[in-house]
């Protein structure tokens, strides 16, 4: 039951992780960015142009990734589990600066 519990967290997470909110078309880069860090997210940015952040439009928000290790557990019954946690979250934000 525990392995399924896990199983049905690590899903769970995995979805959430790959679905992140999308930035609304009249956001800022800066808010965009800010608000994925703000989720746990290390921010990659790619921009086209020299403009200053916050005259930058956010052109797509993707590929995100997470880092994961895997360590043992006692489960309290004298045996070990195995529990997936998330080290690093990673994504890419592409900026168009050249207004």
């Amino acid at each position: 039951m525990r392995t399924a519990l896990v199983t049905l967290i690590t899903l769970t997470t995995t979805a959430a992780v790959l679905a992140p909110a999308a930035p609304a078309a009249a956001e800022s880069a800066i808010v965009t960015i800010g608000q994925l860090e703000a989720e746990g997210f290390h921010v990659n940015v790619d921009r086209v142009g020299s403009a200053p952040l916050d005259q930058c439009v956010v052109t797509s928000v993707r590929n995100p990734q997470e880092e994961t290790r895997f360590i043992r557990v006692d489960n309290g019954r004298g045996r070990d589990v195995v529990v997936p946690i998330v080290v690093r979250r990673t994504i890419t934000v592409s900026l168009d600066c050249s207004k």
